[in-house]
């Protein structure tokens, strides 16, 4: 195809900005129609962003001949059925990340796109924002030596969800856990990225708090295929905000925030640079081009579904005794 025409199931706060004005702003690449179901809101939101047609029904959009590939933007636990419609009807899939509830969700998305011969694109965007670029290729040069190892923080204070309904988030059966899943995902698939796949890993999930049924508190070791030693922490009942990769080598380190703009630091021997590298507006922007490029036979996406699975089998290993615990089955 010369260009693409999108139809973005689930229209909600991610679409606002992060993602939604990117399918705009990409070359050879067009918004035409979204969907909620809640019709005042798909009006409102096409009307905002001057997209021609909205819909209540997503089987109404996916099979609208005027749209050629489906963002799934909905929580996790619908991402497999919209994927399944939208690959029976031969339309490529970019569906939200995480890219679904389990690995085994993730593999029947995988197998039914691979059958119907269309792709299927996840949006880790990490992968094609130039801030990350930069450290990827930061650690391919072998300015910091050789990695031998990277240490993962991520910690906030605990949510007020007390007499308040509880946010898909932190509810497993929607979403696969918490904010682990949701945020733990994003910097497990960068490293993927850049360091190779994760062969092995162990870790405990738990919750401490008691706020909500999903874990909120994660530990985990991991080796990657290859060399690379890792341990991760993920804290969200902690005192204080702290977002923190480092990862370290022969000659130096690395360390940078996986969701904040600030700057990345470099240290080797005695000196210390740092490089500023901030978000782009749209977020999802860089990867969406390059989705859009895969699509017009002009390059290739560096996320796709069997990318992402790999993440999501680490994520299923950390959570595997807590779901067995608390019989969060999928």
């Amino acid at each position: 195809m010369e260009s693409v025409r999108w139809g973005i199931i689930g229209v909600g706060d991610v679409t606002e900005r992060k993602s939604g004005p990117g399918f705009q702003q990409a070359d050879r690449s067009e918004l035409v129609a979204v969907m909620r179901r809640d019709g005042a809101k798909a009006a409102d939101y096409a009307r905002r962003h001057q997209v021609p047609r909205w819909y209540t029904d997503a089987d109404q959009l996916i099979n609208d001949p005027e749209v050629d590939a489906v963002y799934v933007a909905t929580p996790p636990d619908s991402h497999l059925d919209y994927a399944l419609a939208a690959a029976a009807a031969g339309k490529p899939v970019y569906v939200e990340k995480p890219m679904a509830r389990t690995a085994e969700e993730c593999a029947r998305m995988i197998d039914a796109c691979e059958r119907a011969r269309v792709p299927l694109f996840v949006a880790y965007y990490r992968r094609a924002m130039p801030r990350f670029e930069m450290i990827k290729k930061l650690l391919d040069s072998g300015q910091i030596g050789e990695v031998r190892s990277v240490v993962i923080r991520n910690q906030r204070p605990a949510d007020p969800v007390e007499g308040a309904e509880l946010p898909w988030r932190v509810r497993p059966e929607i979403s696969g856990g918490g904010h682990f899943v949701d945020l733990g995902s994003h910097t497990l698939d960068a490293l993927d990225w850049m360091l190779g796949p994760i062969g092995s890993c162990s870790g405990v999930a738990v919750n401490r708090a008691g706020r909500y049924p999903a874990e909120d508190l994660v530990t985990g070791v991991f080796s990657f295929e290859s060399g690379v030693q890792g341990v991760g922490l993920w804290d969200y009942d902690a005192a204080q905000h702290l977002d923190e990769v480092e990862i370290i080598g022969t000659a130096g380190t690395v360390r940078f925030s996986s969701f904040g703009a600030e700057p990345v630091r470099i240290t080797t021997g005695e000196q210390e640079r740092l490089i500023d590298a901030p978000y782009p507006e749209a977020v999802q922007l860089p990867l969406i081009q390059k989705v859009v490029d895969a699509l017009t036979g002009r390059g290739e996406s560096p996320s796709t579904g069997r990318s992402a699975v790999r993440t999501a089998r680490v994520i299923d290993t950390l959570l595997a005794d807590y779901r067995r615990a608390h019989d969060l089955a999928y």
